[in-house]
């Protein structure tokens, strides 16, 4: 059916860029199969398909998918028996059944074990390509904004202490020194947390790793174990600095409580990045007021700040849909989560709304490039030196100092 298969994935923000990539590959031959799978297909569904140069589109866990889906091309067999797939068949679209999670974790390969043998120009990329490792699969948790549920569902699904070590060992004898836990929350709860934390100390001496945490099981025992077992820096998802939003989007926190988690780590000497975010719809001039306020009293090394993204397939786009601030005609890809575009907001008229956070945007640039300066002369930046050589020493105070 198909001599040869293109594999594209995407998220909403970058799903315009796919469509190009997808015509382009249609220009090269008319007969390739080209299917595209990321969070944007979890979420988007069937509505990828409305790019006729996208001839398939992946929902949910790839890894067992895309094994059958090469197998399928390379018989010449019909889609019809994958499952976890949308695609077109005289006309229509068809959608397969849904793929069941996996299992079993710790039955998958690590991504750099066959890297060298899949990669074009494997050699060209640098060792840190694969110091993201994700000790667990889907969030529990319930924030409006959030895609995650579409793709990993909250239900949670861990890796063993044991395997997830494993890979890290299998990284250091690569020379990778840091890797970082890409996991929507790291640790999920405080039991496998220490689990986690234990099997690192004792199997990963000397490692150094960064994650992200929910700021419920932040306190001075789990830091402390935290920074025991080799962590050096922590990102919180703060988000908002008013308590109704905080309710409203479902955070299930308060920002006392966040401010107080801030300050335990950096009490243990962690680096700390937060997250806020501005723009949500229920917001008003006095929220931004209190989210810029807590801002400026947050204890932490750098700010990210974001405004207001609704993605399709989340309740937030649901909500921006009702009350008519996007149409069907949206172009997701026109908006990501820094664009002077973002408004959806209409409590606040939008010239008002980007005269707001404009103000906002000024006050974190400053307060970062203070943070980057003083981060170059720091005890922690020093150790790091001695550890990445001079010549990586010289190329990561170029990155810090520009802020990348």
């Amino acid at each position: 059916l198909y001599p040869a298969l293109i594999g594209i994935s995407a998220k909403s923000q970058n799903f315009a860029s796919a469509r190009v990539v997808a015509g382009l590959a249609r220009q090269v031959s008319g007969d390739i199969l080209v299917v595209v799978g990321g969070p944007h297909s979890s979420l988007a569904g069937s509505a990828v398909l409305d790019c006729p140069d996208i001839d398939v589109a992946v929902r949910g866990e790839g890894e067992v998918t895309i094994v059958e889906l090469l197998q399928a091309v390379e018989a010449r067999r019909p889609l019809d028996g994958i499952a976890g797939i949308m695609y077109r068949k005289d006309g229509r679209i068809v959608e397969n059944p849904p793929r069941e999670l996996i299992g079993d974790l710790d039955g998958l390969d690590f991504p750099h074990a066959s890297a060298e043998a899949v990669l074009k120009d494997y050699r060209r990329y640098p060792v840190t390509a694969f110091k993201s490792v994700f000790a667990t699969r889907g969030c529990p948790h319930e924030c409006f904004f959030c895609g995650s549920c579409g793709i990993w569902t909250r239900r949670v699904r861990f890796r063993s202490p044991a395997n997830v070590v494993a890979e890290i060992r299998a990284l250091r004898k690569r020379s990778l020194k840091f890797v970082h836990f890409d996991d929507d929350t790291f640790g999920v709860n405080r039991r496998y947390l220490q689990q986690l934390c234990e099997a690192i100390r004792t199997g990963c001496h000397g490692v150094k790793w960064s994650c992200e945490v929910h700021v419920n099981l932040i306190d001075d025992r789990t830091v402390s174990l935290m920074k025991a077992a080799g962590c050096y820096s922590i990102q919180l998802g703060i988000e908002s600095g008013n308590n109704d939003i905080l309710r409203q989007i479902r955070k299930n926190t308060t920002i006392e409580r966040a401010l107080t988690a801030c300050e335990t780590i950096k009490r243990h000497g962690l680096e700390l990045v937060v997250f806020f975010m501005v723009g949500f719809p229920q917001e008003t001039e006095q929220t931004l007021a209190d989210t810029a306020a807590a801002m400026e009293r947050a204890d932490c090394d750098s700010l990210v700040y974001s405004i207001f993204t609704p993605y399709p397939g989340t309740e937030a786009w649901e909500i921006c849909e009702q009350q008519g601030l996007i149409d069907d005609d949206c172009d997701v890809s026109l908006y990501n989560h820094q664009s002077p575009a973002n408004y959806f907001c209409p409590n606040i008229a939008p010239e008002r709304f980007r005269e707001l956070v404009g103000r906002i945007e000024d006050m974190v640039d400053r307060r970062n490039a203070r943070s980057r300066l003083k981060k170059l002369f720091s005890r922690i930046t020093l150790r790091r030196a001695r550890e990445l050589g001079l010549r990586g020493s010289l190329q990561k105070a170029v990155r810090v100092f520009l802020g990348r």
